[in-house]
């Protein structure tokens, strides 16, 4: 029993924790015919709650339901990992992760997120303002626009051979690469 839960305790390596994540797809497929994604269960969230007469929200949500169970499990997932599954190690960045935050002024790595980043004095100012705000804003925006977010798109809809998602998921990429390698050290600089 304390093999299992020092199993459990330690990072699972990629070809364990990514079967693993794969194999959601066919089990939600086989269970109910239902596809993976988190984004949508906020519309369902939306139209459980407001009860306004936008044609976005007017369908029966309730048979959606097992996705905000979902994404509840989820939530409590994390909750469980946090507080009572918590690796004692100390998170682990090559050096070279390390040289190119430094120059970028983050100077703080003792957490999985850094406090230079994610702070309470970062979060009520105009760097917390651009990244938190206007970032969701664009992080909403394109999920939306792009019908579903990079869980959905990458994991669902390329398992299921679907066009669109392959070059969704493209340009997510692409898009994470532009702002992280060409955006993001401008911004930094002017904060």
């Amino acid at each position: 029993m304390n093999q299992i839960f020092e199993f459990i305790l330690q990072p699972w390596p990629w070809y364990v924790a990514g079967p693993l994540i794969g194999l959601t797809v066919p089990t939600l497929l086989l269970i109910g015919n239902k596809s993976f994604g988190i984004s949508s269960s906020l519309r369902h969230v939306c139209a459980a709650c407001i009860p306004a007469n936008i044609p976005f929200f007017k369908y029966d949500w309730k048979k959606e339901i097992w996705n905000l169970v979902f994404v509840a499990g989820v939530f409590l997932g994390g909750l469980i990992a946090t507080h009572f599954l918590e690796n004692p190690n100390d998170f682990v960045l090559s050096e070279a992760t390390i040289a190119d935050l430094k120059a970028l002024g983050i100077k703080d790595f003792s957490g999985l997120m850094p406090a230079d980043l994610f702070s309470i004095e970062t979060l009520f100012s105009v760097k917390g303002l651009l990244f938190f705000v206007f970032g969701g804003f664009l992080v909403g925006f394109g999920t939306r626009y792009a019908g579903g977010c990079t869980s959905g798109h990458a994991i669902m809809g390329l398992s299921n051979l679907q066009l669109p998602s392959l070059l969704a998921t493209c340009c997510f990429m692409v898009g994470g690469f532009t702002m992280t390698h060409l955006i993001m050290p401008y911004i930094f600089k002017l904060f």
